[in-house]
């Protein structure tokens, strides 16, 4: 058994360890049921729990979720088209997000499969210093699908 301020108590009965706590106004936690004899620490089991929760929603705050954004292209897309989405892609990359380009083919636009294909490593090469793609380009039905990921600094 561990006392109250963490000092170690000795190996007694279940009896005699509750009624110590119960004296002092606290609770008997259960630390580590698999140890033999099992540990048992005197505490305010609110206080702790408290303390636990307190520590795991500091921890959630630090953790970063990264988000996957999405861009859309087409083969024909014009000058300013191509640099208004790929502005957009670097802030999301700059933001620390993964960014899935998607160039979409319609109707007779799937005989034109080089000019798209074309149009992603274009776009790739300007994004190459912020973000790097996770694998080559990949056509998928009537879509060729690339996700970049932001390179760590």
């Amino acid at each position: 058994m561990i006392g109250v301020n963490g000092e170690a108590v000795g190996i007694m009965s279940s009896a005699s360890a509750l009624k110590i706590a119960y004296d002092e106004g606290l609770d008997l936690v259960l630390m580590s049921p698999a140890a033999q004899p099992p540990v048992c620490r005197i505490m305010d089991y609110g206080k702790y729990r408290f303390e636990r929760e307190k520590k795991e929603k500091e921890a959630k705050k630090k953790q970063q979720v990264v988000e996957q954004k999405e861009i859309q292209l087409s083969y024909r897309i014009d000058v300013h088209d191509f640099e208004t989405k790929l502005n957009h892609a670097r802030r999301f990359l700059g933001d620390g997000n993964k960014v899935r380009v998607v160039l979409r083919f319609r109707g007779r636009e799937m005989s034109h499969l080089s000019l798209g294909q074309e149009t992603v490593s274009r776009f790739l090469k300007a994004l190459e210093e912020l973000g790097q793609p996770d694998k080559a380009p990949v056509l998928d039905g009537r879509s060729i699908i690339v996700v970049v990921s932001p390179i760590k600094k």
